[in-house]
C-alpha cells in the first residue's frame, strides 16, 4: 500500500536551542512519505539559519517566512495554506516524535476512518529529562473538549479528505484548542492511538506552565469564539479549575 502523504506543521520563534532536535526526530520518521513546512516568526536568533541549512539537505523540509511577528497561529496557518498532503500533523520547534509516529497513527486513522487522532505523550524538561507522561482518554468529543484540551498539539494528526484544511484562530494561545473544537464539530469525535509517541517539552516560560494566564484564554475561547453566553462561560470556566483542582491534590 502506497504512504498517504503527510504534511508536518511546525511554527518557529528564536528555537535555536531545540529546534534541531525537533527536524531530527522527524527526519528518523520510518514512514518516509512526508514534508516537513516550517513558519519562522521573525526569529532574532539564528534559527533561521538552522533552518536553511536543513532545508538543503532535504527537498522535503521547506521553510517560510513571516513579514512580521505574528504568533505560533498564524505562523502554522501559512504552513497549512501550503501543505500538499492529505494528513495535517503537528511538532511545534521544541517537541519531539518518536521514530515511529507516524508509521502507526496513519494506518490506525485510515483503519477507524477517523478525521482526527491524537495520542499520549511523555513530558521532558530543558535538559530532555522525562518528568511524566500524559495519559489521555481513549476517546474525545466537543462535549469532553470544551471541558479540558485533552489533544497535545504534538500528536495530533488530521485527515483533509474527511474534513478538508482548517486553519488556526488569530488568538495568541490555546489557538490549537480552538482548532480541535472545530474539528469535532465538524465529525462525531477524535480516537487516542493509545501509545507514546512524542516528547513535550515543558518550558518555564510558556504559557502552560502559567495557570492564571490560561484562564483568560479559556475566557476567550468560551465567550467569545465559542459564542456562550456570559452564564454559560463562567459556568465553564468553574467546571475547568475545578478538574484543575482535583488533578493536582
Amino acid at each position: 500500500m502506497n504512504e498517504e502523504l503527510v504534511s508536518i506543521i511546525t511554527p518557529t520563534y528564536n528555537s535555536a536551542d531545540f529546534v534541531s532536535e525537533t527536524i531530527e526526530s522527524i527526519i528518523t520518521q520510518t514512514y518516509q512519505n512526508w514534508e516537513l513546512l516550517i513558519t519562522d516568526d521573525c526569529s532574532t536568533d539564528n534559527t533561521l539559519k538552522i533552518l536553511q541549512q536543513y532545508e538543503q539537505k532535504d527537498n522535503r523540509i521547506k521553510i517560510f517566512k513571516l513579514d512580521q511577528n505574528s504568533g505560533a497561529g498564524i505562523a502554522r496557518n501559512n504552513s497549512i495554506r501550503n501543505a500538499q498532503g492529505r494528513f495535517i500533523a503537528f511538532c511545534d520547534s521544541d517537541d519531539q516524535w518518536t521514530p515511529d509516529k507516524l508509521e502507526k497513527q496513519i494506518p490506525f486513522m485510515l483503519k477507524n476512518g477517523i478525521a482526527l487522532s491524537y495520542s499520549n505523550f511523555n513530558i521532558i524538561d530543558e535538559e530532555n529529562n522525562i518528568k511524566g507522561k500524559r495519559m489521555l482518554p481513549k476517546q474525545v468529543s466537543y462535549e469532553d473538549m470544551l471541558l479540558n484540551n485533552y489533544i497535545g498539539c504534538l500528536t495530533a494528526v488530521y485527515d483533509t479528505n474527511a474534513i478538508g484544511k482548517i486553519y488556526m484562530q488569530s488568538l495568541k494561545n490555546r489557538q490549537d484548542w480552538l482548532l480541535w473544537l472545530e474539528i469535532l464539530k465538524r465529525t462525531n469525535y477524535a480516537l487516542n492511538l493509545n501509545e507514546t509517541v512524542g516528547l513535550y517539552r515543558e518550558r518555564t516560560n510558556s504559557i502552560s506552565a502559567n495557570k492564571f494566564k490560561m484562564m483568560k484564554y479559556n475566557w476567550l475561547i468560551y465567550y467569545k469564539y465559542e459564542g456562550f453566553s456570559l452564564f454559560k462561560s463562567c459556568i465553564y470556566i468553574i467546571r475547568y479549575l475545578s478538574m484543575y483542582i482535583k488533578k493536582i491534590n
